[in-house]
């Protein structure tokens, strides 16, 4: 499980457009924010990539970087980065599933054509939201075992501002008894 306030897993990743993500060498001011997402196969995801993409501005103004990351191969990311309409958004190909493991994701396993006639991979994982401090220390973290009922980015922006202005730090960082 991973912990707030600790180090997050290694993750080296090729995109589409902006050559190899290095979670290591990332150097936004305040964060990167960290969206593994389902695959092509999604219909929830292409509307949630898509609110990503219209948010990133957003997210870079409180300096915040932004990715999108599936384990889906290069033509699919590529096919949802053109269905999402992706202007702003990094998306990351090629995910392994050892290293979906090493975050938290929960993995599935294929049910065959989806709700839009879109084969699943016979092995994928499900979503997940990271936000990682510069020094690689995970500062908030979701992950769902269901495509549905995932975070807001408009109200994670305004989480930001709260966040900045009051240095507010990382909480859900207790490992002791209880």
């Amino acid at each position: 499980m991973l912990i707030p306030r600790t180090l997050a897993p290694n993750l080296t990743i090729k995109t589409l457009q902006h050559g190899e993500f290095n979670l290591t060498s990332e150097s936004p001011s305040l964060m990167t924010l960290v969206c593994f997402y389902r695959g092509l196969h999604c219909p929830v995801c292409a509307n949630y990539l898509k609110e990503l993409d219209r948010m990133t501005p957003a997210f870079e103004e409180r300096g915040v970087s932004t990715i999108a990351i599936s384990s889906d191969g290069e033509d699919r990311a590529r096919q949802m980065a053109d269905k999402i309409g992706a202007e702003h958004l990094r998306v990351g190909y090629g995910l392994s599933l050892s290293v979906a493991r090493q975050w938290g994701l929960y993995i599935s396993s294929s049910r065959g054509k989806t709700s839009i006639g879109i084969e699943e991979p016979e092995l994928f994982s499900e979503p997940g939201v990271f936000l990682v401090r510069p020094d690689r220390t995970i500062y908030w973290l979701s992950v769902q075992s269901m495509p549905f009922a995932r975070p807001n980015f408009a109200e994670m922006v305004q989480a930001l501002d709260f966040v900045i202005k009051n240095g507010y730090p990382a909480r859900g960082e207790y490992t002791g008894g209880v």
